[in-house]
């Protein structure tokens, strides 16, 4: 069925009070889910939703803490989520650090001992919105094993991108360094599909087509070693820098109940003019290079607006039954 975004947030909303959720903790993670259905990351949307809702009633995330802001250095920029949800802790960090970078030319903004930040561009568009680059970093649960390996290591450790333009975004890129994300897997599981060869081994390290294999087994690095470069240092980043966990140390993240996340992400926020360079100027350049090509485009080009949004019946009911919950 369609659904307009207001509802979406609405009933998100809803639910999230009702499972033991603070007012505006609620809100900050409510709008978060409608934005991801908005711009079409489902993923990142409703499929959530009963996940945060059940772990706030086991306590795996405090869904009413204040988090804590402080500035070590006039650029580095923390916020303790302190086993909150990311959003709420993002939402106070971000005006100092949107000041800081405009003042030093650069600043980072990191999130520690959080939720699962679910959709990592969110965060930096937001950035974008200010003015500034935002490029952001953030682990997950271990279920990337390295090339030619079967042990699950890493976890699918997003990087997203996006750079300021005149009213919309010059581009936005948000992509796991695992070759798919995790989410896909699970839906082709629930949905009787096979994977494509590519995306996952087995517990014996041999590719398979089977999502249940591969969840048993391990995901694979996007482009294989650079992929896995890449997984890397967002695991320095996102563990390293806020002194949250590795994603070795984290549980599944839709699980429940168990030990809090405990994730970190990390930002950084840079003015475009800091170096007397034009950006923009030189953006439209590629750009216009780009467009020679009909069928190449910049990541996030024009960036999607969906609504109303199609919902799959089974979907929605669980959002009503968790909207009525009595709380």
């Amino acid at each position: 069925m369609q659904i307009s975004i207001a509802e979406i947030k609405a009933r998100s909303e809803t639910a999230l009070v009702a499972h033991g959720a603070g007012a505006w903790q609620a809100d900050a993670v409510a709008t978060a889910v409608a934005r991801a259905e908005e711009t079409g990351n489902i993923i990142c949307g409703l499929y959530y939703l009963e996940s945060y809702c059940l772990q706030l009633l086991s306590g795996r995330v405090n869904g009413t803490i204040e988090p804590r802001v402080t500035t070590s250095r006039p650029g580095a920029i923390s916020a303790d989520a302190r086993f909150g949800f990311s959003q709420p802790a993002f939402a106070r960090a971000l005006p100092t650090a949107v000041v800081a970078a405009r003042a030093n030319g650069i600043a980072s903004l990191a999130v520690a001992h959080s939720h699962t930040c679910t959709s990592l561009g969110y965060f930096t568009e937001q950035i974008a919105a200010e003015g500034l680059i935002g490029i952001g970093f953030t682990n997950a649960s271990a279920i990337v094993a390295g090339p030619g390996g079967k042990h699950p290591v890493l976890g699918t450790n997003p990087i997203a991108i996006t750079l300021p333009g005149d009213g919309a975004p010059l581009m936005h890129a948000d992509f796991s360094t695992a070759a798919v994300a995790l989410g896909k897997i699970t839906m082709a599981k629930t949905a009787g599909e096979a994977i494509p060869l590519g995306w996952a081994v087995d517990a014996t390290g041999a590719p398979t087509t089977d999502p249940a294999r591969a969840l048993e087994g391990a995901l694979i690095s996007a482009a294989d070693y650079k992929g896995w470069a890449l997984g890397l240092l967002v695991e320095a980043m996102a563990a390293g820098l806020t002194g949250s966990v590795n994603s070795l140390d984290v549980r599944g993240l839709k699980l429940p109940d168990g030990a809090p996340h405990d994730l970190g992400q990390v930002y950084l926020l840079i003015d475009p003019a800091a170096h007397g360079g034009d950006v923009a100027h030189r953006f439209a350049r590629v750009a216009e290079a780009v467009a020679l090509d009909p069928d190449v485009r910049i990541p996030g080009v024009p960036r999607r607006k969906l609504d109303p949004v199609d919902v799959p019946d089974p979907l929605w009911t669980r959002v009503i039954e968790l909207a009525r919950r009595q709380t």
